[in-house]
């Protein structure tokens, strides 16, 4: 582990590291306890984890490491994992290539909708902008039985999206049917549940945080 990350680990705290293990399963069913977050296995040669549409969020061009995520945006442990993924971005800025991917899990109610609205935003070039936002105010909405879609458009008003075209893009069924790609992808992948990383295709299974830049690290200098 780098050591200009340290900080960044204990800024985590021991909570955080609880909260980050503590996921659901694609399925919707509990995981058990002994499970890590993001637990992936195949038996054969693995697919790639990126498709021609997939979400970048930082690119270091085709020979680069390419990190990828599955998320949800309802998730608490993505929402514990997301300012530590930024601080990674920025210490491997111009080296890694990160990729983001939709896994709304059916167990949060509103999941789905915020994946639909990110992809909204995807669509006038916006993406990363919903996507932290999404995060950045993932406690306001997150858990809630109601349906947030009237929260999740202010926020694209505050991102002064073009609303004509967002609304268009929320009712239009092409926009859910590309969230619903990446969750298939996912189940094809044995995905478990959120957050999974992979770091050039292969599983990165995260009992520490430490765990994805030491994977990272190691797939630099391979």
């Amino acid at each position: 582990m780098k050591k200009a990350l340290l900080p960044i680990f204990a800024a985590f705290g021991l909570l955080a590291l609880v909260a980050a293990f503590v996921f659901v399963s694609v399925s919707g069913d509990s995981a058990d306890e002994d499970a890590a977050a993001g637990d992936a296995s195949s038996t054969g040669p693995r697919a790639s984890t990126v498709a021609t549409d997939s979400h970048y969020l930082d690119q270091a061009g085709p020979d680069a490491v390419t990190v990828v995520e599955f998320l949800d945006f309802e998730c608490g442990a993505c929402g514990t994992f997301y300012p530590y993924v930024e601080e990674l971005r920025k210490y491997y800025d111009g080296q890694i290539n990160y990729v983001v991917r939709y896994l709304p899990l059916p167990i949060h109610p509103n999941s789905m909708t915020a994946a639909v609205a990110a992809e909204a935003a995807a669509q006038q070039g916006e993406f990363e902008a919903m996507y932290q936002r999404l995060f950045e105010t993932q406690q306001e909405w997150a858990g809630s039985t109601s349906p947030q879609s009237d929260f999740f458009r202010e926020l694209a008003v505050q991102l002064e999206l073009d609303m004509t075209a967002y609304d268009a893009a929320i009712t239009n069924p092409e926009t859910q049917a590309r969230v619903q790609e990446d969750f298939d992808a996912a189940v094809a992948l044995d995905i478990s549940g959120t957050p999974t990383f992979f770091v050039n295709d292969e599983p990165v299974d995260t009992q520490r945080l430490e765990d994805l830049p030491d994977a990272i690290d190691a797939a630099l200098t391979g």
